[in-house]
């Protein structure tokens, strides 16, 4: 757990953090045959990593029914984390989504909030094709690495953000010297003159500013 912590802290991208995040659950965690994170929007159910189809078919079924584990760990107030021993016997609580992920071929499920003091980042779910597959010592495995993945997830997300915002920045700059260049202005009218630009045709500042260095030209 130590070393895959370690590692996944140096990930390079969100999407690589991501996938090793759900390769180590299948690795670590017993009785887990696949494993993904998914985030709640609303009503609709984005899987954002999976180890297997099941997993996108099983967030899918969520989302078309409106019911299932996913909707109750969603938010800063859903539940911390869930464990089904046995998917036949949620027919009370979840009706429709119980008999369909049984058909799909889930056993059990087990699922944990990812979640840092400042950001809630969805949820990290483990799925078996046995009922009764996850042991106390799964349950306890699944928090540790939870809890490693949130801290690693969010890093990498500010990380992502953090570069995206410094490549916009060189555009702009960029878009700035070619306005400034062709029509004689300075800095802060060539400035201006992009974001007026923005406003008036509904675009991004940054769309802008990639049209204006491929094109050479607002025209």
């Amino acid at each position: 757990m130590a070393a895959m912590a370690r590692d996944l802290l140096a990930r390079d991208s969100v999407d690589a953090t991501l996938e090793r995040i759900t390769a180590s659950a299948t690795e670590l965690v017993e009785g887990c045959d696949a494993a993904g994170i998914l985030v709640v929007h609303d009503a609709k159910v984005e899987t954002l990593a999976a180890t297997h189809s099941l997993v996108s078919d099983t967030d899918l079924l969520q989302q078309q029914l409106g019911e299932g584990p996913c909707f109750a760990t969603r938010g800063s107030q859903g539940e911390p984390g869930f464990r089904i021993a046995d998917l036949t016997s949620e027919g009370q609580r979840w009706p429709a989504f119980a008999r369909q992920a049984r058909q799909l071929g889930v056993g059990s499920m087990m699922g944990f909030r990812l979640f840092t003091e400042d950001e809630d980042l969805g949820a990290l779910n483990f799925y078996s094709r046995r009922p009764g597959a996850f042991t106390d010592d799964s349950g306890r495995a699944g928090v540790l690495l939870a809890s490693h993945a949130a801290v690693a997830f969010s890093a990498a997300r500010r990380q992502d953000q953090m570069e995206q915002a410094i490549a916009t920045r060189h555009l702009i700059g960029e878009a700035m010297g070619i306005v400034m260049g062709s029509h004689r202005l300075t800095e802060e009218e060539a400035f201006d003159v992009l974001r007026r630009y923005s406003q008036a045709n509904n675009l991004k500042l940054r769309e802008v500013a990639r049209r204006v260095c491929e094109r050479g030209s607002l025209s």
